[in-house]
Order: C-alpha cells, then structure tokens, then sequence
C-alpha cells in the first residue's frame, strides 16, 4: 500500500513538474529574463562568460573532480559485482549500484537528447549578438536554420547524477535520503546556473536535465532492487562460503 503511495507520488510529481517546466519555456519569459539580466548590452556580451569561477572552475576543474567521482563509483560496483564485498549490506549494494549506473546513464541520456534537440544557446542569438533566431521548444523551427544542440544542459548533468546518492538511506531511512538528494539536486542546478551566467544555456535547459536525472534515477533504483531481490532469492549472498576442509 505504501509503496504504491510512493509511486504515485513520485510518477504525479514528474508530470506536474514536467507541465511546469513546458510552460516556464512556452508560455513565459522567463528564460529571455533571466538571459537578459546575464546580459552586458554596452559590451554585447555576456560578462561571466571567460570568468574563472564559471568557465574554468565550474566547466572544467569541477567538471574534472565529478568524473573522476563517477568512474570511482563504476569502478567500485564493477569489482563488487565481480567479487563481492564482505559485510556489505543490501542497501550499500543497491546503493552503488544506483550510483554507478546513474553517472553512466544520466550524462549519457542528457548528451543524446542534447545532440538531437534544436534549440540553441543564448549566445548564438541574434538577441545578445549571435545570428540565430529564438526558438521556443514546441515552436517549429524556420527553413534554413540550423539546429542548436543545446537543450537540456549538458554540463548540469556532471553533477546531476549525484541525485544518486539518496539510493544509500532509501527507503529505511527517507527523510535522509529525500534530504540528500534535495541537496545534490541543489548542487546539480547550481552548476547550470553558472553556465546560464556564461549565456550558455537558458534556465528550462537546466530544468529539464534535472527532472531527467530525477526521473532516471527513480527508474534505475527500481531496476537495481528488483534486480537484487532476484539475486537474493536465488541465494545470493555478498560474503563468499567458507572454503571446505
């Protein structure tokens, strides 16, 4: 009965949150605001773009750290699948599991959504001193114009994927969890956020790479448990036997 509650919940909150954000990009300004207000008009450029903080720091330094974060967490469920870590119980397992498959899956999904969109970023706009018309995303796109690859926000979904990490307290421990993953969803937007700063990506691209991540990660968590009920009802366990004498 609870579980099904909690289903409902998540799968109603995914479609209001998608409604909101189609609006947000469809029906509001929002993203040309908040664009502008990013904007230098006396430069024609935006001022944060070659900015430490938000070009190297955020863009690579930080970009760097998460990737090494994600291939650890790989690496780790990989050997564990492969030799199985005395002690671990099922929810650390489930844990890593998700984990691992989130920082493949999430970038992975987002990048290919990414290549196939049309929309472009802010600074290819003819509005802040590029060549390209905007284009809202149910808007058809003019002959002649190229697409712009630009949505969702590819550098959010390096951190995004963190969203994960809820997957170690859930569900024996939920307002932990759903307090974990609040804050890596916070820390995953604030990485878009500074590249809406750089004029590189409006705030519904950052937006829907997050309630992509959330919305993959629910389904990997799913996947994961179900996946390690059937190991366990097959006799699975994470300490090997005893070797015979």
């Amino acid at each position: 009965m609870f579980r099904s509650r909690t289903a409902w919940m998540t799968g109603s909150g995914l479609l209001l949150s998608a409604v909101v954000i189609l609006w947000i990009g469809n029906a509001s300004d929002i993203d040309i605001l908040l664009a502008d207000a990013a904007f230098d008009r006396i430069s024609r450029s935006f001022p944060m773009q070659h900015a430490w903080l938000a070009e190297t720091f955020n863009h690579v330094i930080l970009k760097g750290i998460l990737s090494v974060l994600a291939a650890s967490a790989v690496l780790m469920a990989l050997w564990d699948a492969v030799r199985p870590c005395h002690g671990w119980k099922d929810s650390r397992r489930t844990g890593i599991r998700v984990v691992a498959m989130s920082a493949v899956l999430v970038p992975l999904a987002i990048s290919l959504l990414k290549h196939a969109s049309t929309s472009h970023c802010p600074w290819d706009l003819q509005r802040y001193g590029g060549t390209e018309p905007y284009i809202r995303l149910l808007e058809r796109m003019p002959a002649g114009i190229s697409p712009g690859h630009c949505m969702p926000g590819g550098h959010a979904s390096s951190a995004l994927w963190l969203i994960s990490i809820a997957a170690f307290w859930w569900p024996h421990s939920r307002r932990k969890a759903m307090g974990v993953g609040a804050l890596m969803l916070i820390a995953g937007i604030a990485t878009g956020w500074m590249q809406q700063l750089r004029g590189a990506h409006f705030l519904t691209h950052t937006l829907w790479s997050a309630w992509i991540a959330c919305a993959l990660v629910t389904g990997i968590y799913l996947a994961a448990t179900k996946g390690l009920a059937r190991q366990c009802g097959a006799g699975y366990n994470s300490v090997p036997a005893a070797t015979q004498t």
